[in-house]
């Protein structure tokens, strides 16, 4: 026994003594113990206060600690990485681990910036769920262009900031920029032309994400999917994508049928010559269903005229608005109104002329036959 107590008080002076000896790799090894303990104390701290704040209706909340989570980490371990660097530089004087504070300095700005833009992004993701569109209808295009325009603050901020760390002088790059900027702005001219063209399209709002859009002067028609810095993303009825420099918005006129108040049914009809004489009843008739029919804006223009002798037929127009702008209902209702109108045409006794054509054949002239030289009828 006696031995024994021997042996592990040898051990144990052994032990300290190389632990008074090596006392820094004692300090690096609680350093980093104590930054594994504090990565994984966050994780179960985060996690459930995460799961608690999704119940919550509030998008703020549950957003920042979803943006929180993997930043703090690398940040706990940066930090624990650097201090245990430090103390080893300290003790060794290694050239490798002179670079420790610099490095750890732009780390932190680095995890800075990623923690801002994760934060960006589940905020707006947050404001575009449908649960949140239902009670508060955000304009998705002015949060897409807040977004970008906030990541690119934070990420030049970023940049600046870091450089400013490492000894770079912030003005000095500034003027370099700006003297650069010039050679930049001739090489990267069509760039920065979409580039404005997207912020003008932001700014004045033409369409939004999601609208049908068309232009007359362009062949170009469809649904915004994406608007982007550069181009904007449509896709056309034929459900195939198509990428227009923002640049070409900036010269050319867009028609927006998605904002239209209303769709107008606009058609001419003929009857026959023969029933002219019941016309005025007939667009009597055909003006007062128009002004009853449900899905007809009485208070907009309403017309219903004789207005033409066609070749074939006497025309009405019918020119009235709905107060749908879906254009598959728009169509069952332009749908309904005609086949009404062609009931009223016949309960009038009339009929809808088509293209005739009369062909007046004069009676046939009995030519007398020339005599001859003798005088006698041949």
């Amino acid at each position: 026994m006696q031995e024994l107590l021997a042996l592990i008080e040898s051990r144990t002076a052994g032990i300290t003594a190389w632990a008074g000896e090596n006392r820094w790799i004692v300090q690096v090894f609680f350093v980093v113990l104590a930054a594994l303990l504090a990565s994984y104390l966050q994780k179960r701290l985060l996690a459930a206060a995460y799961r608690r704040l999704q119940q919550t209706r509030t998008p703020w909340d549950d957003a920042l600690l979803a943006a929180l989570q993997r930043p703090l980490t690398v940040l706990i371990w940066i930090i624990g990485i650097a201090a245990a660097a430090d103390i080893v530089y300290q003790e060794t004087q290694a050239p490798l681990f002179s670079f420790v504070d610099p490095v750890r300095d732009v780390s932190v700005i680095a995890v800075v910036t990623w923690f801002l833009l994760r934060l960006i992004r589940n905020v707006e993701q947050n404001l575009l769920r449908p649960e949140v569109l239902a009670e508060k209808p955000y304009d998705r295009t002015t949060i897409d262009a807040l977004s970008k325009i906030l990541r690119a603050s934070v990420i030049i901020t970023g940049v600046l900031v870091a450089m400013q760390t490492l000894g770079y002088s912030i003005s000095g790059v500034l003027a370099f920029g700006g003297i650069g900027g010039v050679a930049v702005g001739f090489a990267a001219k069509d760039l920065l032309a979409n580039f404005f063209g997207g912020l003008m399209i932001y700014l004045d709002r033409p369409f939004a994400v999601g609208d049908w859009i068309r232009s007359p002067d362009k062949e170009i028609e469809g649904t915004v999917e994406h608007i982007g810095w550069r181009t904007t993303r449509i896709r056309t009825f034929d459900k195939r994508p198509l990428y227009v420099p923002n640049s070409v918005f900036t010269s050319i006129a867009v028609e927006n049928p998605q904002r239209m108040t209303h769709r107008r049914i606009f058609e001419t009809i003929g009857i026959r010559y023969d029933d002219i004489g019941v016309m005025d009843a007939i667009t009597r008739d055909v003006r007062n269903m128009l002004r009853e029919h449900p899905e007809i804006d009485a208070s907009q223009t309403l017309m219903v005229n004789f207005n033409a002798f066609g070749p074939s037929s006497v025309d009405f127009f019918v020119y009235c608005f709905t107060h749908t702008t879906v254009w598959t209902r728009f169509h069952e209702i332009k749908q309904e109104i005609l086949l009404e109108i062609a009931r009223i045409i016949e309960n009038h006794g009339a009929e809808i002329a088509f293209p005739t054509r009369t062909l007046h054949i004069p009676e046939a002239v009995q030519v007398r036959p020339e005599p001859d030289v003798a005088g006698e009828e041949t």
